[in-house]
């Protein structure tokens, strides 16, 4: 069987006819089955899916890696193009009210970066929210990662990321964090999102869900754009003890940490754009 990995939703354009916006959408296609995980940023997938000669009305399932603004803010474009009901699989703490802090001048800016839509409004798009912390199998070969335990010593949350709470502002520990796993005869394929609770201890759990040891590529992204030298060393030596064959990254990885993955792997690594289709 052929495994199709499309990305509607990047950063950056793959070529000519392809929209860039800040975000992330990779269709999947394996086994028969169409998965969507997460919609990108605004209505890029719509343009970019077209491009591509994908039809978005035959999407039945998504699943969202977590409840930031980029990677669900394709949501309600995709439901009034699909015009069905469509499935979607996600954590309970989607709907956290989710913003970032960061330093502008003498002070600081505090800007909401959830979900930009109200629940109410998607359901009346077609939208039927699933909510799990396990992982949940949505055929034979696909299950999510369900909640990331963070295992690793090298691997922490971004410190510019807050939940608004009743209480104040308090750290966003992104439990809501999750990947797609795809098994095949190759061994898995993992669809990050953003990474947020660790490349490796994304990694680490999907051997845990499945029971397979050998992790064949890694597409999406990794957010190592944070990170520093000894969390970036350590990834990349996770990841040729992982035996990793194809590194398709994107997004929150950054350039610097793109181009050292490059430059470790070069035989292996491959800029994932918006456009992007390879087959595995």
């Amino acid at each position: 069987m052929q495994l199709w990995v499309t990305t509607l939703c990047e950063n950056t354009s793959s070529g000519m006819g392809f929209a860039g916006e800040w975000g992330l959408s990779v269709l999947v296609e394996f086994g028969g089955e169409k998965v969507l995980v997460d919609t990108g940023f605004g209505d890029s997938i719509i343009n970019n899916a077209a491009a591509c000669g994908i039809n978005l009305q035959d999407i039945e399932q998504v699943v969202i890696s977590h409840g930031h603004v980029d990677h669900t803010g394709g949501l309600r474009p995709l439901l009034q193009k699909t015009r069905k009901k469509v499935y979607i699989y996600a954590h309970h703490r989607v709907w956290d009210n989710k913003v970032s802090v960061r330093s502008a001048g003498k002070g600081s800016a505090c800007r909401y970066i959830g979900i930009p839509y109200r629940l109410e409004e998607l359901k009346g798009l077609g939208a039927l929210f699933s909510y799990s912390v396990e992982p949940v199998w949505l055929n034979k070969y696909m299950v999510t990662t369900g909640e990331i335990p963070q295992v690793t010593s090298f691997e922490s949350m971004d410190k510019d990321l807050f939940l608004n709470t009743e209480e104040g502002l308090v750290p966003d520990s992104l439990c809501d964090d999750q990947a797609l796993i795809i098994k095949t005869g190759k061994g898995l394929v993992l669809i990050l999102g953003c990474a947020h609770r660790g490349t490796v201890n994304t990694m680490l759990r999907a051997r845990e869900v499945t029971g397979v040891e050998k992790i064949y590529a890694l597409i999406g992204g990794t957010h190592l754009y944070p990170a520093g030298r000894e969390q970036l060393q350590k990834t990349m030596e996770s990841i040729k003890n992982f035996g990793v064959e194809k590194i398709g990254v994107s997004h929150c990885t950054g350039l610097p940490a793109a181009a050292a993955l490059l430059n470790e792997f070069p035989d292996k690594f491959f800029f994932n754009n918006a456009g992007t289709r390879v087959k595995l």
